[in-house]
């Protein structure tokens, strides 16, 4: 279940992980896709499909990319 953006489990984040859906899977080429993921997470509170786990110590920070995420970011450098 996706949530939306949490300032205070942000500031807990100790994990992170990005999920590519099997739709995307041919797009994009894997040097494009560690750059859209690192923008994904240096700026959660604009993707699409963002969940926070509780862990013991913290929170992981999930993100499914979209195909929204991917168009945003399509231009968007570092």
């Amino acid at each position: 279940m996706a949530n939306s953006f949490d300032p205070y489990r942000e500031a807990l984040v100790i994990e992170q992980s990005t999920v590519w859906p099997d739709s995307l899977a041919q797009v994009p080429a894997p040097a494009e896709r560690e750059r859209i993921e690192k923008l994904l997470h240096q700026g959660p509170s604009q993707a699409t499909e963002l969940e926070y786990i509780r862990l013991a110590t913290g929170f992981h920070r999930k993100i499914t990319v979209t195909a929204e995420d991917l168009e945003r970011l399509k231009t968007k450098t570092d």
